[in-house]
């Protein structure tokens, strides 16, 4: 009896002892399987959810709020934002919108993808999609072209039934970005990126708090200068061609020497 009294005593301790652990170690609600993926976005330009290219990041809202998530897109690259939205189970008609503004929140145009879309009574998740134009390093002042720095994407709906207004929704936002290379590029580059407060941003080792207004965003190998491309080395392989091409040409039009019936004090 003795030796069951210990024993039931012993493991109702390690019970107790495991129990805590294994609390601890279950997975929090509304936890994302990728520890760094974000879980929420923001309202407004500035407080957009910052996400990396190939980060996929989530968010819960409801219909009728402006969801907005921010990422950096470099000299080169074709970013493609993709977007899935899981709607309540009981809906009426919705239509969904994707928008991309660049730094200086200018509205940027899709070349192709499905930037706007209706979904019928009762589906359930719409699929939106953004392909954006090449960054370019440089471009005039009035144009449109998109250049490299901070990039936001709002998420939205733009029209349904006021029985609709205020469900709860899901949404599941995705960047990816091919590097197109000297095929797009473009003479020139900025100063700087357009990143949120690179203006305000203070040289040298002063006040560390003014340097909170700068996009949390950077790259390990820096932005891109925008002066080289690989369009460089096709110029200069152009360039031996077309010179092997001249001493060719010269060879073939120049003959032997003097005609043979020239005499030779002609």
């Amino acid at each position: 009896m003795r030796i069951t009294s210990a024993l039931g005593a012993a493991l109702l301790a390690l019970g107790l002892a495991a129990g805590p652990a294994a609390a601890d170690s279950s997975p929090s609600p509304g936890a994302s399987g990728d520890g760094d993926a974000p879980t929420r976005a923001g309202t407004s330009f500035r407080t957009a959810t910052e996400i990396e290219q190939g980060q996929r990041a989530t968010a819960s809202g409801s219909t009728g709020d402006y969801l907005y998530w921010s990422f950096p897109a470099d000299t080169g690259q074709r970013p493609t934002v993709r977007a899935t939205v899981k709607l309540p189970g009981r809906h009426g008609s919705q239509t969904w919108q994707l928008d991309v503004y660049d730094g200086l929140r200018r509205r940027q145009a899709c070349q192709y993808g499905a930037q706007t879309r209706t979904v019928s009574q009762g589906a359930a998740s719409v699929e939106l999609a953004c392909v954006l134009r090449t960054v370019r390093g440089w471009a005039e002042p009035w144009a449109n072209d998109p250049l490299p720095g901070t990039y936001y994407v709002r998420l939205t709906v733009v029209g349904l039934g006021a029985s609709d207004l205020g469900q709860p929704v899901g949404a599941d936002v995705r960047v990816d970005a091919e590097d197109v290379g000297g095929a797009a590029a473009a003479d020139g580059s900025l100063g700087k990126p357009l990143v949120p407060g690179i203006a305000v941003a203070p040289e040298g080792d002063e006040d560390d708090a003014r340097t909170a207004v700068l996009s949390s965003f950077g790259r390990d190998d820096g932005w891109s200068s925008g002066w080289w491309s690989d369009r460089w080395v096709w110029t200069g392989i152009g360039g031996v061609l077309a010179a092997l091409a001249g001493i060719g040409g010269y060879a073939l039009t120049r003959g032997s020497g003097r005609p043979p019936r020239v005499p030779p004090n002609a």
